[in-house]
Protein backbone atom coordinates (compact mmCIF):
# COMPACT_ATOMS: atom_id res chain seq x y z
CA UNK A 1 0.00 0.00 0.00
CA UNK A 2 1.32 3.21 -0.75
CA UNK A 3 1.87 6.37 1.45
CA UNK A 4 -0.68 8.29 -0.15
CA UNK A 5 -3.18 5.49 0.38
CA UNK A 6 -2.20 5.17 3.54
CA UNK A 7 -2.97 9.27 4.29
CA UNK A 8 -6.21 8.95 2.57
CA UNK A 9 -7.52 5.82 4.79
CA UNK A 10 -6.23 7.50 7.76
CA UNK A 11 -7.90 11.40 6.82
CA UNK A 12 -11.31 8.96 5.95
CA UNK A 13 -10.78 7.53 9.51
CA UNK A 14 -10.63 11.01 10.88
CA UNK A 15 -13.31 12.71 8.91
CA UNK A 16 -15.37 9.55 10.04
CA UNK A 17 -14.89 9.20 13.69
CA UNK A 18 -15.24 13.49 13.65
CA UNK A 19 -18.92 12.83 11.71
CA UNK A 20 -19.49 10.75 14.62
CA UNK A 21 -18.30 12.70 17.40
CA UNK A 22 -20.37 15.97 15.42
CA UNK A 23 -23.68 13.09 15.40
CA UNK A 24 -23.10 12.11 19.42
CA UNK A 25 -22.89 16.24 20.24
CA UNK A 26 -25.49 16.93 18.21
CA UNK A 27 -27.38 14.03 19.71
CA UNK A 28 -26.50 15.48 23.07
CA UNK A 29 -27.73 18.80 22.30
CA UNK A 30 -31.06 17.70 21.01
CA UNK A 31 -31.63 15.94 24.07
CA UNK A 32 -30.90 18.66 26.28
CA UNK A 33 -33.06 21.41 23.93
CA UNK A 34 -36.10 22.98 25.92
CA UNK A 35 -39.34 21.66 24.12
CA UNK A 36 -41.70 24.20 22.30
CA UNK A 37 -43.77 25.71 24.97
CA UNK A 38 -47.75 26.31 24.47
CA UNK A 39 -49.39 29.22 26.46
CA UNK A 40 -53.43 28.70 26.04
CA UNK A 41 -55.48 32.17 25.74
CA UNK A 42 -58.65 32.54 25.40
CA UNK A 43 -59.42 34.34 22.10
CA UNK A 44 -58.84 38.09 21.15
CA UNK A 45 -62.33 39.21 21.07
CA UNK A 46 -63.46 37.43 24.22
CA UNK A 47 -60.06 38.48 26.45
CA UNK A 48 -58.22 40.93 24.99
CA UNK A 49 -55.72 41.44 27.31
CA UNK A 50 -55.06 37.41 28.16
CA UNK A 51 -54.35 37.57 24.53
CA UNK A 52 -51.67 40.44 24.30
CA UNK A 53 -50.52 39.91 27.15
CA UNK A 54 -49.70 35.84 25.90
CA UNK A 55 -48.47 37.14 22.80
CA UNK A 56 -46.01 40.11 23.96
CA UNK A 57 -44.02 36.85 26.30
CA UNK A 58 -44.52 34.48 23.68
CA UNK A 59 -42.37 37.11 21.44
CA UNK A 60 -39.67 37.85 24.11
CA UNK A 61 -39.53 33.99 25.20
CA UNK A 62 -38.07 33.66 21.16
CA UNK A 63 -35.72 36.04 21.85
CA UNK A 64 -34.23 34.28 24.90
CA UNK A 65 -34.41 30.95 22.43
CA UNK A 66 -37.49 29.27 24.04
CA UNK A 67 -39.53 28.19 20.73
CA UNK A 68 -43.04 29.15 22.04
CA UNK A 69 -46.83 29.39 20.39
CA UNK A 70 -49.80 31.34 22.14
CA UNK A 71 -52.91 28.79 21.65
CA UNK A 72 -56.42 30.14 20.91
CA UNK A 73 -58.91 27.88 22.82
CA UNK A 74 -62.68 29.11 24.08
CA UNK A 75 -63.16 30.00 27.64
CA UNK A 76 -65.08 26.53 28.22
CA UNK A 77 -62.35 24.30 26.47
CA UNK A 78 -59.63 26.03 28.20
CA UNK A 79 -61.30 25.66 32.12
CA UNK A 80 -61.89 21.53 30.84
CA UNK A 81 -58.27 21.08 30.07
CA UNK A 82 -56.66 23.10 32.94
CA UNK A 83 -58.95 21.84 35.59
CA UNK A 84 -59.65 18.04 34.29
CA UNK A 85 -56.68 17.50 32.33
CA UNK A 86 -53.73 18.61 34.72
CA UNK A 87 -50.28 16.81 32.81
CA UNK A 88 -51.84 18.63 29.65
CA UNK A 89 -50.83 21.63 28.98
CA UNK A 90 -47.62 23.78 29.84
CA UNK A 91 -49.05 27.49 30.40
CA UNK A 92 -52.24 29.45 30.55
CA UNK A 93 -53.56 32.65 30.43
CA UNK A 94 -55.69 33.36 33.97
CA UNK A 95 -57.27 35.13 36.27
CA UNK A 96 -58.60 34.69 39.63
CA UNK A 97 -61.65 36.63 40.61
CA UNK A 98 -62.60 38.94 43.37
CA UNK A 99 -65.26 37.45 45.45
CA UNK A 100 -66.28 38.85 48.78
CA UNK A 101 -64.82 35.86 50.65
CA UNK A 102 -61.44 36.55 49.34
CA UNK A 103 -61.11 39.67 51.41
CA UNK A 104 -59.58 37.54 54.03
CA UNK A 105 -56.20 36.26 52.47
CA UNK A 106 -56.82 32.74 53.19
CA UNK A 107 -57.99 31.30 50.49
CA UNK A 108 -55.59 32.57 48.22
CA UNK A 109 -52.54 32.11 50.38
CA UNK A 110 -53.76 28.41 51.45
CA UNK A 111 -55.85 26.74 48.76
CA UNK A 112 -54.23 28.07 45.69
CA UNK A 113 -50.69 26.88 46.68
CA UNK A 114 -50.52 24.67 49.41
CA UNK A 115 -49.56 20.84 48.07
CA UNK A 116 -52.93 19.09 49.74
CA UNK A 117 -54.95 20.80 47.08
CA UNK A 118 -53.13 19.98 44.03
CA UNK A 119 -54.35 16.78 43.12
CA UNK A 120 -58.06 18.54 41.95
CA UNK A 121 -58.35 21.32 43.96
CA UNK A 122 -57.55 25.20 43.90
CA UNK A 123 -53.60 24.40 43.15
CA UNK A 124 -54.31 23.58 39.77
CA UNK A 125 -50.63 24.18 39.05
CA UNK A 126 -48.92 21.75 41.20
CA UNK A 127 -47.34 24.09 43.34
CA UNK A 128 -45.16 21.87 46.41
CA UNK A 129 -42.93 23.69 48.90
CA UNK A 130 -42.82 22.35 52.48
CA UNK A 131 -41.60 25.72 53.72
CA UNK A 132 -44.46 27.36 52.04
CA UNK A 133 -47.03 24.50 53.43
CA UNK A 134 -45.65 25.19 56.89
CA UNK A 135 -46.19 28.77 56.84
CA UNK A 136 -50.24 28.90 54.86
CA UNK A 137 -50.68 26.15 58.26
CA UNK A 138 -49.69 28.40 60.78
CA UNK A 139 -51.44 31.37 59.40
CA UNK A 140 -54.84 29.46 59.42
CA UNK A 141 -54.14 29.18 63.07
CA UNK A 142 -52.92 32.42 64.25
CA UNK A 143 -55.36 34.54 65.94
CA UNK A 144 -53.39 37.30 67.15
CA UNK A 145 -53.52 39.72 63.96
CA UNK A 146 -50.29 40.89 63.59
CA UNK A 147 -48.48 37.88 64.05
CA UNK A 148 -50.38 36.56 61.27
CA UNK A 149 -49.92 39.99 58.92
CA UNK A 150 -46.24 38.50 58.98
CA UNK A 151 -46.96 35.10 58.22
CA UNK A 152 -49.19 36.27 55.19
CA UNK A 153 -45.85 38.29 54.16
CA UNK A 154 -43.73 35.62 54.62
CA UNK A 155 -45.80 33.88 52.34
CA UNK A 156 -46.17 35.98 49.79
CA UNK A 157 -42.00 36.38 49.66
CA UNK A 158 -41.77 32.46 49.14
CA UNK A 159 -44.26 32.68 46.26
CA UNK A 160 -42.64 35.29 44.34
CA UNK A 161 -39.07 33.88 45.14
CA UNK A 162 -40.76 30.70 43.42
CA UNK A 163 -42.34 32.64 40.60
CA UNK A 164 -45.22 30.26 41.64
CA UNK A 165 -47.40 32.17 39.00
CA UNK A 166 -46.55 34.90 36.11
CA UNK A 167 -47.76 37.69 37.53
CA UNK A 168 -49.24 39.99 35.50
CA UNK A 169 -51.81 43.06 36.72
CA UNK A 170 -54.65 44.07 39.19
CA UNK A 171 -56.86 45.49 37.01
CA UNK A 172 -59.30 48.81 37.92
CA UNK A 173 -62.59 47.36 38.09
CA UNK A 174 -64.52 50.08 35.49
CA UNK A 175 -68.18 49.23 36.01
CA UNK A 176 -70.81 51.24 33.95
CA UNK A 177 -74.43 51.66 34.73
CA UNK A 178 -77.93 53.37 32.82
CA UNK A 179 -78.70 56.11 35.31
CA UNK A 180 -81.61 56.51 33.78
CA UNK A 181 -82.78 52.93 35.08
CA UNK A 182 -81.24 52.86 38.41
CA UNK A 183 -80.68 55.46 41.09
CA UNK A 184 -77.10 56.54 40.91
CA UNK A 185 -76.83 55.89 45.00
CA UNK A 186 -78.48 52.57 45.38
CA UNK A 187 -74.84 50.78 43.83
CA UNK A 188 -72.91 49.59 46.95
CA UNK A 189 -68.86 49.83 46.46
CA UNK A 190 -67.48 47.38 47.97
CA UNK A 191 -63.17 47.34 48.32
CA UNK A 192 -61.41 45.30 45.45
CA UNK A 193 -64.86 44.40 44.48
CA UNK A 194 -66.37 48.08 43.18
CA UNK A 195 -70.26 48.06 42.64
CA UNK A 196 -70.16 44.75 41.22
CA UNK A 197 -71.56 42.36 43.88
CA UNK A 198 -74.27 41.03 46.09
CA UNK A 199 -75.11 44.25 48.06
CA UNK A 200 -75.19 46.10 44.96
CA UNK A 201 -77.74 43.45 43.21
CA UNK A 202 -79.79 43.25 46.15
CA UNK A 203 -80.31 47.08 46.78
CA UNK A 204 -79.95 48.46 43.14
CA UNK A 205 -83.17 50.63 42.82
CA UNK A 206 -84.92 50.98 39.43
CA UNK A 207 -86.20 54.15 38.50
CA UNK A 208 -89.19 53.78 36.07
CA UNK A 209 -90.84 50.85 34.10
CA UNK A 210 -87.74 49.20 33.41
CA UNK A 211 -87.43 46.64 36.64
CA UNK A 212 -84.00 44.60 35.46
CA UNK A 213 -80.60 44.47 36.01
CA UNK A 214 -79.17 43.10 33.00
CA UNK A 215 -75.63 42.03 32.88
CA UNK A 216 -72.78 41.16 30.41
CA UNK A 217 -69.92 38.56 30.63
CA UNK A 218 -67.64 37.81 28.34
CA UNK A 219 -67.20 34.58 29.86
CA UNK A 220 -70.27 31.93 29.29
CA UNK A 221 -71.50 29.27 32.68
CA UNK A 222 -70.15 26.22 32.63
CA UNK A 223 -72.25 24.76 35.54
CA UNK A 224 -74.60 26.12 37.98
CA UNK A 225 -73.62 23.84 40.96
CA UNK A 226 -73.69 25.13 44.60
CA UNK A 227 -70.78 22.81 44.74
CA UNK A 228 -68.51 23.67 41.85
CA UNK A 229 -67.14 27.10 40.56
CA UNK A 230 -65.48 26.72 37.07
CA UNK A 231 -65.49 30.89 36.66
CA UNK A 232 -66.28 34.28 37.82
CA UNK A 233 -69.77 34.51 36.22
CA UNK A 234 -70.84 31.08 38.03
CA UNK A 235 -69.75 32.62 41.01
CA UNK A 236 -71.99 35.69 40.51
CA UNK A 237 -75.07 33.46 39.88
CA UNK A 238 -74.39 30.77 43.16
CA UNK A 239 -73.97 33.61 45.50
CA UNK A 240 -77.51 34.86 44.49
CA UNK A 241 -79.68 31.63 44.43
CA UNK A 242 -77.47 29.96 47.45
CA UNK A 243 -77.58 30.95 50.74
CA UNK A 244 -74.45 31.21 53.54
CA UNK A 245 -74.52 31.45 57.25
CA UNK A 246 -72.58 34.47 56.93
CA UNK A 247 -71.64 37.23 53.99
CA UNK A 248 -68.80 39.59 53.74
CA UNK A 249 -70.18 42.67 54.07
CA UNK A 250 -69.82 46.23 51.77
CA UNK A 251 -67.05 46.87 55.09
CA UNK A 252 -65.18 43.61 54.08
CA UNK A 253 -65.67 41.52 57.52
CA UNK A 254 -67.69 39.03 57.47
CA UNK A 255 -71.40 39.66 59.25
CA UNK A 256 -74.41 36.96 59.96
CA UNK A 257 -77.05 36.41 57.03
CA UNK A 258 -78.85 32.90 56.68
CA UNK A 259 -77.46 32.92 60.51
CA UNK A 260 -78.99 35.07 62.95
CA UNK A 261 -76.33 34.77 65.28
CA UNK A 262 -72.23 33.25 65.24
CA UNK A 263 -71.11 33.25 68.78
CA UNK A 264 -67.29 32.37 68.94
CA UNK A 265 -67.30 30.07 72.52
CA UNK A 266 -64.18 29.63 72.67
CA UNK A 267 -60.86 29.37 69.90
CA UNK A 268 -62.35 26.12 68.39
CA UNK A 269 -66.18 26.11 69.11
CA UNK A 270 -68.58 28.17 67.58
CA UNK A 271 -72.30 28.23 67.83
CA UNK A 272 -74.61 29.29 65.11
CA UNK A 273 -78.14 29.66 65.44
CA UNK A 274 -80.12 29.70 61.87
CA UNK A 275 -82.39 32.15 61.32
CA UNK A 276 -86.80 31.04 61.55
CA UNK A 277 -87.78 32.31 57.96
CA UNK A 278 -85.84 30.57 55.50
CA UNK A 279 -86.95 28.64 52.69
CA UNK A 280 -85.95 26.48 49.72
CA UNK A 281 -87.24 27.70 46.44
CA UNK A 282 -89.71 24.49 46.13
CA UNK A 283 -90.89 25.76 49.41
CA UNK A 284 -89.76 23.43 52.10
CA UNK A 285 -88.25 25.25 55.23
CA UNK A 286 -84.26 25.53 55.35
CA UNK A 287 -83.23 23.32 58.63
CA UNK A 288 -80.14 22.79 60.40
CA UNK A 289 -80.09 19.10 58.76
CA UNK A 290 -79.86 21.25 55.70
CA UNK A 291 -76.48 23.11 57.49
CA UNK A 292 -74.77 20.31 58.63
CA UNK A 293 -75.04 18.16 55.45
CA UNK A 294 -73.82 21.18 53.60
CA UNK A 295 -70.72 21.32 55.04
CA UNK A 296 -70.34 17.35 55.69
CA UNK A 297 -71.00 16.78 52.12
CA UNK A 298 -67.33 18.40 50.85
CA UNK A 299 -65.46 16.50 53.39
CA UNK A 300 -66.38 13.32 51.85
CA UNK A 301 -64.32 13.94 48.84
CA UNK A 302 -67.33 14.47 46.84
CA UNK A 303 -66.72 18.42 46.43
CA UNK A 304 -62.93 18.45 46.15
CA UNK A 305 -63.13 22.40 45.18
CA UNK A 306 -65.22 23.34 48.13
CA UNK A 307 -62.84 20.76 50.71
CA UNK A 308 -60.43 22.83 52.00
CA UNK A 309 -63.35 25.18 53.47
CA UNK A 310 -64.50 22.65 55.77
CA UNK A 311 -61.30 19.80 56.77
CA UNK A 312 -60.40 21.88 59.71
CA UNK A 313 -63.78 21.52 61.04
CA UNK A 314 -63.92 18.65 63.28
CA UNK A 315 -67.29 17.95 63.75
CA UNK A 316 -70.86 19.82 63.83
CA UNK A 317 -73.27 19.09 66.59
CA UNK A 318 -77.16 19.87 66.35
CA UNK A 319 -78.17 21.63 69.55
CA UNK A 320 -81.47 22.44 69.07
CA UNK A 321 -84.03 23.10 66.19
CA UNK A 322 -82.27 26.36 64.94
CA UNK A 323 -78.60 26.14 66.57
CA UNK A 324 -75.61 24.09 65.64
CA UNK A 325 -71.87 24.35 66.68
CA UNK A 326 -69.04 24.04 64.66
CA UNK A 327 -65.81 22.19 66.56
CA UNK A 328 -62.89 23.19 65.10
CA UNK A 329 -60.01 20.46 65.52
CA UNK A 330 -57.63 23.86 66.14
CA UNK A 331 -57.97 27.66 65.63
CA UNK A 332 -58.90 29.21 62.58
CA UNK A 333 -58.35 32.65 61.69
CA UNK A 334 -60.53 33.16 58.58
CA UNK A 335 -63.08 30.75 59.26
CA UNK A 336 -65.91 33.23 59.02
CA UNK A 337 -64.28 34.51 56.09
CA UNK A 338 -63.23 31.18 54.59
CA UNK A 339 -65.53 28.93 55.55
CA UNK A 340 -69.21 30.31 56.67
CA UNK A 341 -69.45 32.71 54.34
CA UNK A 342 -67.69 30.48 51.52
CA UNK A 343 -70.27 26.97 51.57
CA UNK A 344 -73.11 27.40 50.45
CA UNK A 345 -76.28 26.30 51.81
CA UNK A 346 -77.98 23.37 49.92
CA UNK A 347 -81.30 21.37 50.68
CA UNK A 348 -80.28 17.69 51.78
CA UNK A 349 -83.84 16.10 50.31
CA UNK A 350 -82.39 16.96 46.93
CA UNK A 351 -78.80 16.25 47.25
CA UNK A 352 -78.65 13.51 49.76
CA UNK A 353 -80.15 11.31 47.05
CA UNK A 354 -77.54 12.39 44.47
CA UNK A 355 -74.37 12.00 46.45
CA UNK A 356 -75.34 8.23 47.19
CA UNK A 357 -76.11 7.61 43.56
CA UNK A 358 -72.50 9.31 42.99
CA UNK A 359 -70.93 6.99 45.17
CA UNK A 360 -68.65 4.49 43.93
CA UNK A 361 -68.91 6.54 40.46
CA UNK A 362 -65.94 7.95 38.65
CA UNK A 363 -67.93 11.76 38.53
CA UNK A 364 -68.48 13.15 41.95
CA UNK A 365 -70.96 16.34 42.75
CA UNK A 366 -68.88 19.05 40.52
CA UNK A 367 -69.77 17.68 37.47
CA UNK A 368 -73.80 17.06 38.32
CA UNK A 369 -76.27 19.56 37.00
CA UNK A 370 -79.90 19.86 38.17
CA UNK A 371 -82.25 20.26 35.97
CA UNK A 372 -83.80 23.17 38.22
CA UNK A 373 -81.40 24.38 40.55
CA UNK A 374 -82.84 24.80 43.96
CA UNK A 375 -81.56 27.54 46.92
CA UNK A 376 -83.19 29.50 49.09
CA UNK A 377 -81.62 33.14 48.40
CA UNK A 378 -83.03 36.31 46.77
CA UNK A 379 -82.86 35.31 43.41
CA UNK A 380 -84.70 32.38 42.11
CA UNK A 381 -83.39 30.22 38.88
CA UNK A 382 -85.55 30.76 35.89
CA UNK A 383 -83.94 30.33 33.15
CA UNK A 384 -80.31 29.11 31.19
CA UNK A 385 -80.30 29.49 27.73
CA UNK A 386 -76.21 28.01 27.45
CA UNK A 387 -73.89 30.48 25.60
CA UNK A 388 -76.77 33.06 25.61
CA UNK A 389 -77.73 33.90 29.05
CA UNK A 390 -79.16 33.08 32.37
CA UNK A 391 -82.20 34.53 34.20
CA UNK A 392 -82.60 34.91 37.88
CA UNK A 393 -85.50 36.17 39.28
CA UNK A 394 -86.13 38.16 42.87
CA UNK A 395 -87.02 35.89 45.49
CA UNK A 396 -90.20 38.23 46.95
CA UNK A 397 -90.35 36.03 50.44
CA UNK A 398 -87.41 36.42 51.05
CA UNK A 399 -86.08 38.49 54.19
CA UNK A 400 -84.64 41.22 52.28
CA UNK A 401 -86.13 40.87 48.69
CA UNK A 402 -84.58 42.15 46.07
CA UNK A 403 -86.00 45.60 44.44
CA UNK A 404 -85.43 44.42 41.43
CA UNK A 405 -87.59 42.11 39.50
CA UNK A 406 -85.16 39.73 37.11
CA UNK A 407 -81.03 39.39 37.38
CA UNK A 408 -80.46 38.69 33.93
CA UNK A 409 -76.97 37.97 32.70
CA UNK A 410 -75.96 37.65 28.68
CA UNK A 411 -72.62 36.53 27.42
CA UNK A 412 -71.46 38.30 25.24
CA UNK A 413 -67.77 37.68 24.01
CA UNK A 414 -67.05 40.48 21.49
CA UNK A 415 -66.02 43.56 24.15
CA UNK A 416 -66.71 46.17 21.12
CA UNK A 417 -70.35 44.61 21.02
CA UNK A 418 -70.50 45.47 24.87
CA UNK A 419 -70.29 49.05 24.07
CA UNK A 420 -72.97 49.49 21.56
CA UNK A 421 -74.95 47.70 24.23
CA UNK A 422 -74.86 49.50 27.10
CA UNK A 423 -75.49 52.82 25.09
CA UNK A 424 -78.56 51.67 23.59
CA UNK A 425 -80.00 50.09 26.28
CA UNK A 426 -79.83 46.35 25.23
CA UNK A 427 -77.83 45.95 28.57
CA UNK A 428 -78.14 48.33 31.46
CA UNK A 429 -75.69 47.08 33.78
CA UNK A 430 -71.49 46.78 31.93
CA UNK A 431 -70.57 44.16 34.77
CA UNK A 432 -67.47 42.93 32.44
CA UNK A 433 -65.22 44.99 29.97
CA UNK A 434 -61.80 43.52 29.04
CA UNK A 435 -61.62 46.27 25.68
CA UNK A 436 -60.20 49.47 25.46
CA UNK A 437 -60.30 51.59 28.44
CA UNK A 438 -59.39 54.88 27.36
CA UNK A 439 -62.52 54.36 24.68
CA UNK A 440 -65.11 53.68 27.69
CA UNK A 441 -63.98 56.24 29.53
CA UNK A 442 -64.91 58.44 26.85
CA UNK A 443 -68.24 56.74 25.99
CA UNK A 444 -69.27 57.07 29.12
CA UNK A 445 -67.89 60.96 29.17
CA UNK A 446 -69.94 61.53 26.43
CA UNK A 447 -73.44 60.19 27.65
CA UNK A 448 -74.81 61.54 29.97
CA UNK A 449 -77.02 58.38 31.37
CA UNK A 450 -73.87 56.20 32.00
CA UNK A 451 -71.96 56.00 35.39
CA UNK A 452 -68.57 54.63 36.09
CA UNK A 453 -67.15 53.65 38.75
CA UNK A 454 -63.46 52.52 39.07
CA UNK A 455 -61.46 50.85 41.74
CA UNK A 456 -58.40 48.56 42.01
CA UNK A 457 -59.73 45.19 41.59
CA UNK A 458 -59.06 42.18 44.65
CA UNK A 459 -58.71 39.78 41.79
CA UNK A 460 -55.29 40.00 39.50
CA UNK A 461 -54.26 38.74 36.08
CA UNK A 462 -51.35 35.90 35.39
CA UNK A 463 -50.09 32.96 33.41
CA UNK A 464 -50.53 29.70 35.48
CA UNK A 465 -46.77 27.62 34.68
CA UNK A 466 -47.22 23.83 35.07
CA UNK A 467 -45.09 22.67 37.84
CA UNK A 468 -45.48 19.19 37.36
CA UNK A 469 -43.59 18.93 33.67
CA UNK A 470 -40.64 20.58 32.51
CA UNK A 471 -39.66 23.29 31.82
CA UNK A 472 -41.80 24.98 33.98
CA UNK A 473 -41.34 22.47 36.90
CA UNK A 474 -37.96 24.49 37.33
CA UNK A 475 -37.45 27.44 39.37
CA UNK A 476 -35.18 28.93 37.34
CA UNK A 477 -37.04 28.58 34.07
CA UNK A 478 -40.04 30.21 35.80
CA UNK A 479 -38.23 32.92 36.96
CA UNK A 480 -36.66 33.89 33.94
CA UNK A 481 -40.27 34.05 32.01
CA UNK A 482 -41.40 35.98 35.07
CA UNK A 483 -38.87 38.64 33.82
CA UNK A 484 -39.81 38.28 30.34
CA UNK A 485 -43.29 39.41 31.28
CA UNK A 486 -42.78 42.68 31.75
CA UNK A 487 -45.71 43.99 33.52
CA UNK A 488 -45.33 47.99 33.62
CA UNK A 489 -45.09 47.48 30.20
CA UNK A 490 -48.57 45.34 30.09
CA UNK A 491 -50.08 47.39 32.50
CA UNK A 492 -49.42 50.72 30.46
CA UNK A 493 -49.85 49.11 26.99
CA UNK A 494 -52.62 46.40 27.19
CA UNK A 495 -54.17 47.84 29.59
CA UNK A 496 -53.84 51.42 28.63
CA UNK A 497 -53.23 52.38 32.30
CA UNK A 498 -56.33 51.32 33.47
CA UNK A 499 -54.36 48.61 36.03
CA UNK A 500 -51.26 48.26 38.19
CA UNK A 501 -48.48 45.48 37.54
CA UNK A 502 -48.78 42.63 40.11
CA UNK A 503 -46.44 41.11 41.88
CA UNK A 504 -48.71 38.89 44.19
CA UNK A 505 -51.52 37.05 45.27
CA UNK A 506 -52.51 39.60 47.41
CA UNK A 507 -54.11 42.80 46.25
CA UNK A 508 -52.79 46.31 46.96
CA UNK A 509 -56.71 47.16 47.99
CA UNK A 510 -56.11 44.84 50.56
CA UNK A 511 -53.43 47.44 52.51
CA UNK A 512 -53.17 45.55 56.11
CA UNK A 513 -52.11 41.97 54.07
CA UNK A 514 -50.41 43.08 51.23
CA UNK A 515 -46.67 42.99 51.41
CA UNK A 516 -45.40 45.74 49.14
CA UNK A 517 -41.48 44.91 49.47
CA UNK A 518 -41.60 41.88 47.49
CA UNK A 519 -38.72 41.20 45.19
CA UNK A 520 -40.05 39.72 42.25
CA UNK A 521 -38.30 38.99 38.85
CA UNK A 522 -38.39 41.41 36.60
CA UNK A 523 -36.11 43.40 33.67
CA UNK A 524 -36.94 41.56 30.31
CA UNK A 525 -34.56 39.84 28.05
CA UNK A 526 -31.32 40.78 29.78
CA UNK A 527 -32.31 39.63 32.90
CA UNK A 528 -34.02 36.34 31.97
CA UNK A 529 -30.77 35.38 30.26
CA UNK A 530 -29.29 36.23 33.63
CA UNK A 531 -31.21 33.61 35.10
CA UNK A 532 -30.84 30.96 32.93
CA UNK A 533 -27.16 31.31 32.08
CA UNK A 534 -26.66 31.30 36.06
CA UNK A 535 -28.91 27.92 36.41
CA UNK A 536 -26.87 26.42 33.63
CA UNK A 537 -28.66 26.41 30.55
CA UNK A 538 -26.94 26.90 26.94
CA UNK A 539 -27.56 27.72 23.65
CA UNK A 540 -26.84 25.70 20.75
CA UNK A 541 -25.09 27.51 17.66
CA UNK A 542 -28.91 28.33 16.23
CA UNK A 543 -29.42 30.12 19.27
CA UNK A 544 -31.78 27.89 21.06
CA UNK A 545 -32.14 27.16 24.68
CA UNK A 546 -30.68 23.67 26.40
CA UNK A 547 -31.53 22.31 29.23
CA UNK A 548 -28.14 22.52 31.62
CA UNK A 549 -26.21 19.39 31.64
CA UNK A 550 -27.00 16.82 34.19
Amino acid sequence: MSRISKKVILLSMVIILFSLTMQVAFAAEEDRLVKKVSILTRPKASSPDEFETVNLLVENMKKVGIEAEAKVVPWEQMADIVWYDRDAWDMTGWQMTARPERLDPDEFIYNLFHSSTAENGYNFIGYKNPEYDKVAERQRVTVDKEARQKLIYKAQEIIAEDSAYIFSVNPMVNIVFNNDVFVEDSVVEMAGLGIKNFWTYLNINPKGEQKDIILNSNDTVQSINPLYISGSVDSWITELVWDRLMRMGADGLPKPWAAKSVEWVNDTLVEVVLRDDLQWHDGQPVTVEDVKFSFEVPKTGEAPMYKPFVDPIENIKVVDEFTLQFKLDKPWAAFETASLAKINIIPKHIWEPIIEDLKGKPENAESYQEDLPVGSGPFKFSNWKFSQEVVLTANKDYFQPPKVEDWIVRFIPNMEATLGMIQNGEINFLATYLGDKQLLEQKVNNQDNLTMVSSIDLGFRFLAPNHRIKPFSDKAFRRAVAALNQREFVAALVWKGFAVPSKSVISPALTYWYNPNIEYPSGGVEEARRILSEAGYEWDSQGRLLYPEE
